[in-house]
């Protein structure tokens, strides 16, 4: 607790005294140290001889970048300096009263990474055949992050407005599978995103119905909801769409569209502007999300019977009304997300195929702070941990492959447990409205 005192006020010679309360929290400390402690692990005691080589450019790119060679020891014992350089600020910002800086931790993350990959791919015989081609892992990243995008902004239009969406995973589900069926039997892929929103929209619908109307638990709803889907979906897959594949399962597919100019930048390029429409929409979805909550009345509703439902009541707001509505639009959103699976990424409905993308997103919600930008950051953090595991695994890393295919999930871990310090929900999210 520090106190600051100030002369003056109301009358002369008075006082006031303004407490404020300094919150501190070791999470981000503890955390880089972790991560300090790995690096000196792998990069300086369990250190790997050789070069590493990072391609840039292929040989159809417009404009060429020579490759970056670098050696593995040097560069790892280099990085390593500077992780526990960072690390020793962030206790100082502690020791101050201070919160680290974020654009200080994602320095610190994306050095590691690097480091990371430096000493993966480190080899003494033939370093073009192990490179790392960097624009196919960021593009890998795009790929793999797309539905959680979608998914964690319908997350949080969601739970700005009060309800906890732990049904994300099945309005994922349930997008994918109708977008699949439609796609493929009239050929017509608009109709197939149209019927994925549809979708999501009566997923949200029930989960819409039994939280504000019958005042259930939202979190076991949407668990049960998640249940209910994925039954509903392995079984038709089995007996309706596996017998019936060449009609019902075999939609076409987006095709990538590269914008002029704009997809010849390097490295940039390929990444952001050689993508599907899906992908396009998904760039517009981020920053209405974004403009809409925060720059509209619309917006100004959504968050207001999020936070204080009681207040946003007695100006004529309809809390529950508002609330509904939004949880179908977060739905349909969310929906739109699930046909990317199908229409735009594997081109074909499989059981189980969200493998618990919806839970990441929820989770990105939570370490974006329930601010669209923030949020996709954290679901592109997801994404990359995800494609990053696949590549290593071509280069025939030597960390073992179960523990590879634990990286996504240890990131998504680390980064709500750890990185994403102290954070509050909005103060009704969760909480049931009863007007008396």
């Amino acid at each position: 607790m520090t106190t600051v005192t100030e002369q003056g006020g109301h009358a002369p010679g008075s006082t006031i005294v303004r407490a404020t309360t300094v919150v501190r929290s070791l999470k981000t400390p503890i955390a880089l140290a972790v991560f300090s402690v790995l690096a000196i692990v792998l990069f300086v005691i369990l250190r790997r001889p050789g070069t590493s080589m990072f391609r840039l450019s292929t040989a159809t790119d417009v404009i060429q970048l020579p490759p970056i060679s670098v050696p593995s020891i040097a560069t790892g014992i280099v990085l390593t300096v500077i992780l526990v350089g960072i690390t020793a600020a962030s206790v100082v910002f502690y020791a101050s009263h201070r919160k680290t800086p974020a654009w200080l931790t994602g320095v610190f993350g994306a050095l590691f990474v690097i480091g990371f990959l430096a000493w993966a791919a480190a080899t003494v015989t033939d370093p073009a055949a192990h490179s790392i081609y960097v624009p196919g892992l960021l593009i890998g990243t795009v790929g793999l992050s797309t539905a959680l995008i979608f998914g964690a902004l319908g997350g949080v239009i969601s739970e700005r407005a009060g309800v906890v969406n732990v049904a994300i995973e099945g309005q994922l589900l349930a997008g994918a599978f109708v977008s699949a069926v439609v796609a493929s039997v009239t050929k017509q892929l608009l109709l197939g995103v149209i019927a994925a929103m549809v979708a999501g929209v009566l997923v949200s619908f029930v989960l819409a119905a039994f939280a504000i109307k019958y005042v259930v638990d939202q979190v076991i709803v949407g668990v049960v909801l998640n249940v209910l889907v994925t039954g509903i979906t392995s079984f038709l897959y089995t007996t309706v769409l596996s017998p019936n594949g060449d009609l019902m399962n075999s939609p076409p597919q987006f095709e990538r569209v590269n914008i002029p100019l704009l997809s010849e930048i390097p490295i940039l390029g390929p990444v952001l502007f050689q993508q599907t429409i899906i992908v396009y929409v998904m760039y517009i979805a981020v920053a209405a999300v974004w403009f809409a909550l925060f720059k509209t009345r619309w917006g100004l509703r959504v968050r207001a019977v999020g936070e204080h439902p009681q207040a946003a009541d007695t100006v004529g707001i309809n809390v529950n009304r508002t609330r509904f509505w939004n949880v179908s639009l977060a739905g349909a959103i969310v929906g739109f997300g699930g046909a990317y699976f199908t229409l735009g990424s594997v081109g074909g409905f499989t059981k189980e195929m969200t493998a618990g993308n919806g839970f990441i997103a929820l989770a990105a919600v939570i370490f974006g702070r329930w601010d669209p930008i923030k949020a996709t950051l954290a679901a592109l953090l997801f994404g990359f941990a995800s494609n990053l595991q696949s590549v290593l695994n071509i280069l025939g890393s030597p960390v073992p492959s179960e523990f590879m295919l634990m990286l996504p999930y240890v990131v998504t871990i680390f980064a709500v447990a750890g990185f994403v310090g102290r954070s509050r929900a909005p103060a009704a999210d969760g909480r049931p409205y009863i007007k008396v």
